[in-house]
Parts: structure tokens; C-alpha cells; sequence
């Protein structure tokens, strides 16, 4: 937690800041150890304090590593007793509240919104990160296993998902809250699947679909994010060829994920092969993107990215092909960057597997 909070501080002078106040439950976490309703704040000689209601007082002091826990009124009594602290302090904050952003600039001339200090300390996992992110993604495996076991002709998608969280929870995996997601999971069969970010449905597959079940999900803070495509039963022609160059395409994405490979040439890689197969105008978002505390971070593995890999980043390679009305295909892993090869952390099988 030292060395954390170090570099925090180091990329908070690169912006000409000398303390840093987290509000969003990740970063006040990755400072603190504590994930709930509190102000964490780093001063510049590494004094870690939370500032935390009475509601959270009690947690907070059992659950903060190295830090002071200061009570304060819920609210606006919470933020007077941070401007107490840092009044004289060039400070950067990572606040979404345009409320409480306008109310500490007026008392605090230096403060300065921004969340860049944050993800560029969360952008490298430690070694205890990326032992929590192995775990996540063995327990994930096993909810495929499931997958082979549970997926039939007539079930809905809706019971899937059941019987998959209830196994998740049972192992101290949960939902990871994303804000534009109404399901935990993503389980689409046949024309569903060709939806990215499809809704969990009353749908029941059928012999012929493609199942794509991408499972994200979040263990001891950090999230691990795979996906999965299933066939149930003999499937067509074009799905099958469809699929097969899916996997061959992450095949050659996962290659290229190395330190000071732009992460460009990573998308590069794997949208290539999609062309040339004809699939190109099927391959609608990016080849991936960092995980962490937040199932979306950086680095994001994208055409547009500025980013070069580096050791110890985690990410995802995902590419994936998408026939309205007919079909979707994913195939996805969570992966740790490292000197020769990626630390792949998800072993369940990539060739097709049909139930």
C-alpha cells in the first residue's frame, strides 16, 4: 500500500498537484483499502486519511490498511471536514458532483478535477492484484464448465443466468454494478447474440443457435471478464466459419499483446484476419480494454489508442462477429501483459464447443 500510494502521488505532481481525494468508491479503495460511502484523502508526505459517516464509521476502521478514520456528518459535513484539511493544498480530485466540484473550488483556490492520477496508478496490478484477477478468472472458468453441462434446447436465457450467479455467489463472485447493464451477466442464444452488449430475455434456445455467454463479474473488488460462444446442436455453415475465424482472430491478438506494443496493433491484429475473411463490416467495437476495479479501464485496446502496453497491465482481448437477425459471436479472455507471452488467465477451451 506504500509504494501505491507513492506512485499515486508521483502522477499527481505530473499535473501539478501535491494531494489527492477520492470520492469514487474504486479509487477510495485502491487508496485505502475501504470500499463504501467516505472521502479518501492522500496528503504529500503520505498521510492517508477517511473521512466516513456514522453510518460507515465502524467498517471503515476495520477494513482501511495504514489510515487514519475521521467522523463527520453525512454530506456536506463530510466535504467541510476535507476543506479543514487541504484548504492550502494544490489538489486533485476525482468528484463527479458538479455541486460538491463547485463548492470545493470556491474554498479550495488550487483543487483540480481529474481522475488521470487514479488510472494512471491503477494502470500496472501488483502482485496481489493480479493473484485476486487469476482467481476471479479460475472461478469464471468453472462457470463454463457449468455452461457444458446446464445449456439445452428449450431453457431460457433468464434460467441460465440464474443457475450461473447462484454459483458465482456461492464463491464470493458478484455483479460488477455496470451502470449500462440491466443483467450481471450477458447469455443471448442464436439472433440475441448478435446484440454486443445483448440483455438477458425470456428467450429458449434452440437446436442451431450460437450461445454467447460473457461472464463479468467482480471478486475481492477486481474484475475478470470472459466470453464463451457455445453451439447447441449442428449449426450453420456460415456461423461455423464465422466462429472459427473468431478464434483464430484472438489467436492472433493475444500474440501480439506485449510491453511497447501500441495497443493499436493489437486491434490491428485481430480486425486484419476479420477482413480478410469478410466478416470486417460484422466486427463492430473494439478488440478490448483494461480491467481492474472497473470492468472498463485503461488501457483501451482500440484503433483510436494512443497507448503502448507495458508489463503488468490487464486487459482483454475479445474480438467478435455479429449477424443481425442471425447469430453473434465472442470469444474473449482477461489477460496479464507480460516479457515473452501474456499471462493468459482463462484455460477453458476456445475450439467449439457444441452441447
Amino acid at each position: 500500500m506504500r509504494q501505491r500510494r507513492k506512485d499515486l502521488l508521483r502522477h499527481a505532481q505530473k499535473i501539478d498537484c501535491d494531494t489527492l481525494v477520492a470520492f469514487e468508491p474504486e479509487n477510495l479503495f485502491y487508496l485505502t483499502g475501504f470500499w463504501g460511502e467516505a472521502i479518501g484523502l492522500l496528503e504529500k508526505n503520505g498521510k492517508t486519511t477517511v473521512i466516513a459517516p456514522d453510518l460507515e464509521i465502524r467498517r471503515a476502521k476495520e477494513e482501511v490498511i495504514d489510515c487514519d478514520v475521521i467522523a463527520a456528518e453525512r454530506g456536506t459535513g463530510m466535504v467541510a471536514s476535507l476543506i479543514k484539511k487541504i484548504k492550502k493544498s494544490k489538489a486533485c480530485t476525482d468528484c463527479q458532483n458538479y455541486s460538491v466540484v463547485t463548492l470545493l473550488k470556491e474554498s479550495i483556490p488550487k483543487i483540480k478535477p481529474s481522475t488521470e492520477p487514479f488510472y494512471n496508478g491503477r494502470i500496472i496490478k501488483d502482485e496481489n492484484e493480479i493473484k485476486i484477477l487469476k482467481k476471479a478468472s479460475r472461478i469464471i472458468d468453472e462457470m463454463f464448465e457449468i455452461c457444458l453441462k446446464k445449456i439445452k434446447a428449450g431453457q431460457r436465457e433468464s434460467e441460465l443466468q440464474t443457475i450461473l450467479m447462484t454459483y458465482a455467489m456461492e464463491h464470493e463472485m458478484f455483479d460488477t454494478g455496470y451502470k449500462s447493464a440491466l443483467n450481471p451477466l450477458i447469455v443471448a442464444g442464436g439472433p440475441n447474440g448478435a446484440l454486443p452488449h445483448a440483455q438477458v430475455t425470456q428467450r429458449k434456445f434452440k437446436r442451431g443457435d450460437l450461445v454467447v455467454t460473457d461472464l463479468t463479474l467482480r471478486y475481492k473488488g477486481y474484475v475478470s471478464d470472459a466470453t464463451r460462444t457455445f453451439a447447441l446442436g449442428k449449426i450453420s455453415k456460415e456461423a461455423n466459419e464465422a466462429y472459427e475465424t473468431v478464434k483464430e482472430s484472438q489467436r492472433l491478438g493475444l500474440k501480439t499483446a506485449k510491453p511497447n506494443v501500441d495497443c493499436k496493433d493489437v486491434d490491428a491484429a485481430c480486425r486484419k484476419l476479420i477482413d480478410e475473411k469478410n466478416f470486417g463490416r460484422y466486427f463492430i467495437h473494439s478488440t478490448g480494454h483494461g480491467i481492474g476495479l472497473e470492468v472498463h479501464e485503461l488501457p483501451a485496446v482500440s484503433y483510436r489508442s494512443n497507448a503502448k502496453l507495458k508489463k503488468n497491465m490487464a486487459i482483454t482481448v475479445e474480438p467478435g462477429i455479429y449477424i443481425e437477425n442471425k447469430f453473434g459471436v465472442r470469444i474473449e479472455d482477461s489477460l496479464i501483459v507480460k516479457d515473452r507471452a501474456p499471462l493468459v488467465m482463462h484455460k477453458f477451451t476456445k475450439d467449439l464447443v457444441t452441447i
